[in-house]
């Protein structure tokens, strides 16, 4: 593939609703974590370029994974996916949680509606869940908290869809909406060009805040059964942010204005999740059923 692959946003870890890497992690895992994020946005980069056809993005994506698997191409242009690479085989990661997120992301590229929430969960699974099963792998965490993981990644997927409604409808003609819901109100895509939320838009809206609750309520308890504190401080930390951007929602018009969280609100759940994650005793995960049960 000759000429540039990479489409970069300037978009960075910065510019994220919730922690990619922070302090709270060990020092020795950050970079590891940050080679990850790179990976996952110049993929994202590509998949969202309003300049590429289709074609283009799929085929930039396929090239992508095979980098990561092979250590093929031009290093130059698969830097990322190369780095990516050598962290996976140093920590023994498998890649699979990078070439999960590229499987979203060539969705993306293809896909721009979603008929209900088994097509939205389903769509998250890839495009989140691999986020929270990297961190568990890469800190040595018990894969029996893959389903707690999954539920929370994925709620904050959905909050980051909200949020972004509007945005993702004008921009990219995407609609992460369950048109399902929207039709439950006579509503349908258009409502979204509104300047503000429709009744049916707002109903979709709370529809998906229920679901995002449900998930909440599996996730809950994980940080406590972490054994790394450090990885448990920061899981604490989001999961805070997410009940809190998730009440935002609630009172709150994505289309209107900005629903976002405040420094407040960081500074308040980041003092609370460290406590949480640092001094709270380790208890094991209560038994909850599988988050595939809360894909109707």
């Amino acid at each position: 593939m000759g000429g540039a692959v990479e489409t970069p946003s300037g978009k960075t870890a910065a510019d994220e609703n919730f922690p990619v890497g922070s302090w709270l992690l060990p020092a020795a895992k950050r970079p590891h974590v940050a080679a990850y994020y790179a990976f996952a946005r110049a993929a994202d980069d590509i998949a969202d370029h309003p300049a590429l056809t289709p074609d283009e993005k799929v085929t930039r994506l396929v090239a992508f994974g095979e980098a990561l698997e092979t250590g093929g191409g031009d290093p130059a242009l698969f830097a990322k996916a190369h780095r990516l690479r050598a962290s996976l085989d140093a920590t023994g990661v498998p890649r699979r949680h990078g070439l999960d997120l590229l499987s979203a992301f060539r969705q993306d590229a293809v896909k721009r509606r979603y008929a209900d929430w088994a097509e939205l969960i389903d769509y998250c699974d890839r495009s989140a869940a691999p986020v929270g099963r990297f961190l568990l792998d890469l800190h040595g965490e018990d894969r029996a908290l893959w389903p707690a993981t999954d539920a929370l990644c994925n709620a904050l997927q959905v909050l980051n869809h909200l949020q972004d409604c509007g945005g993702d409808r004008r921009d990219l003609d995407r609609v992460y909406i369950p048109l399902d819901w929207l039709a439950e109100r006579g509503g349908d895509v258009t409502d979204l060009d509104r300047p503000a939320a429709t009744p049916a838009l707002r109903h979709a809206i709370d529809r998906c805040l229920d679901g995002v609750d449900a998930l909440l309520d599996l996730a809950r308890p994980f940080p406590d059964a972490l054994r790394n504190r450090r990885l448990a401080a920061e899981s604490a930390v989001i999961v805070g942010l997410a009940e809190r951007l998730t009440a935002r929602l609630r009172r709150g018009d994505p289309l209107a204005q900005r629903v976002a969280l405040s420094k407040g609100d960081f500074a308040l759940c980041g003092v609370t999740g460290l406590l949480r994650g640092l001094l709270a005793p380790r208890r094991a995960m209560p038994a909850t059923p599988a988050t595939a049960g809360l894909r109707r």
